[in-house]
């Protein structure tokens, strides 16, 4: 069995670099991007990435929408629009996020299984 990780040393002996092998760096490099959802299960990717606002705020959205085109909402019903369209926003990103995720472990799955 290959070793995980080798050390590159400069002449003193002191560690300056390292080599891991493929499997074990395919594992790290999620870590590295950003957008990358860490520490969830492939279950738990696939409720969020179907998951949808609250039937109550979609309600409520759906009458502050209507009621928008009419220019027939106060300052605070504005306010509570401009809310639910930032959890909106919010939500399809992680939405997004989660399908990335899921494309990067079946991708990395993928190629497990054809080496």
């Amino acid at each position: 069995m290959p070793e995980t990780l080798q050390y590159i040393t400069n002449e003193q002996g002191d560690r300056i670099g390292v080599v891991l092998d493929l499997d074990t760096y395919s594992r790290l490099t999620p870590a590295l991007d950003p957008e990358y959802l860490i520490g969830l299960t492939a279950e738990e990717l696939k409720a969020l990435a179907t998951c949808k606002l609250a039937i109550t705020d979609q309600n409520h959205l759906d009458q502050l929408i209507d009621r928008n085109t009419e220019n027939s909402l106060s300052e605070g019903e504005l306010d509570d629009l401009d809310d639910l369209l930032e959890k909106v926003d919010h939500l399809t990103i992680l939405k997004t996020r989660a399908r990335y995720t899921l494309r990067l472990l079946q991708t990395r799955s993928e190629q497990r299984i054809v080496a």
